[in-house]
């Protein structure tokens, strides 16, 4: 049976918004400046340029039940929770790790989508996860035996990965309920909330960095979160968040090229392998779920 355009199209948006967040840890890395107060600008900035569209579509706000409108609240608070661990992990150890331990996620989804919303998940899902998650411990087995700070950063972003989990069971319910943008909105002003409440209580400061460091922001938060994001979003609208979880594991991929030719960081032969693994797992999941 061929696929409908509407499915084809959401796959097309989670694709190329997958490319686009690929760079956020290389964004995160070469900002001057503390992982959480990144992390920060990435929403805030981000909920700037979207509170023209909330403004406009404010009748529909006052349309939604409570239950409704607390889906992007409670999902903005996880993914404020998850971007700031995940930004404090990159800072103190590299880019490529923490981000593939922080994409754990799927795993937590998938067990939330089992007990919280009693989904069935058939046992070409649960294969194609292992799969995907044997190719990420390959690339990142190396990390368990050297000294170098990078324990800290994977036990920083597996806690971050459960959230991010959080984030896109929400973001499942939340979705069909409202438009990608309102979502978007809504959830990027709750988390914008969460990490600017981190960054009062931390020891750091909102102003004080280079020019360089606020281009980068720039980027990160209109490009990556806004662009990227909205296009990911959109998939959620029509794609499990089963579905939608797996396929973001490829992000590690991307982000271990991108740190290789942009950040220097050596790819070792244990994670090109584990990196084609996660990819075959990927189209698993993904073929899977289609088949259904």
């Amino acid at each position: 049976m061929p696929v409908q355009p509407s499915t084809f199209k959401a796959y097309a948006a989670l694709f190329a918004g997958l490319i686009i967040i690929g760079f956020s840890a290389i964004l995160i890395k070469s900002a001057e400046a503390p992982g959480i107060v990144t992390a920060f600008y990435r929403v805030g900035l981000a909920s700037v340029v979207l509170l023209l569209p909330l403004i406009s579509r404010w009748r529909q706000v006052h349309q939604l039940s409570l239950k409704a409108l607390l889906m992007p609240v409670l999902g903005g608070i996880a993914f404020g929770v998850d971007t700031g661990l995940w930004s404090w992990a990159i800072e103190i150890s590299n880019a490529t790790i923490p981000t593939l331990m922080a994409n754990l996620a799927p795993v937590w989804v998938g067990l939330g989508a089992v007990f919280i919303f009693k989904e069935r998940q058939s046992k070409g899902f649960w294969f194609g996860l292992a799969v995907t998650i044997a190719g990420m411990f390959m690339m990142a087995a190396r990390s368990w035996y050297v000294k170098d700070g990078l324990i800290a950063g994977i036990t920083i972003s597996i806690i971050a990965g459960i959230f991010y989990g959080i984030y896109h069971l929400f973001t499942q319910q939340g979705r069909s309920h409202m438009s990608t943008l309102l979502y978007l909105s809504i959830s990027s002003m709750a988390a914008a909330v969460t990490t600017g409440i981190a960054v009062i209580i931390s020891p750091y400061s909102f102003t004080g960095y280079s020019n360089t460091t606020w281009l980068i922001w720039l980027v990160y938060g209109i490009g990556v979160h806004v662009g990227g994001w909205a296009l990911i979003n959109y998939s959620q609208g029509h794609l499990k968040a089963t579905t939608v979880s797996p396929t973001l594991l490829g992000q590690p991929v991307i982000t271990a090229i991108a740190a290789f030719f942009i950040l220097d960081e050596a790819l070792t032969s244990w994670q090109i392998i584990g990196g084609i693994i996660v990819i075959g797992g990927i189209y698993l999941v993904n073929i899977t779920r289609l088949k259904r």
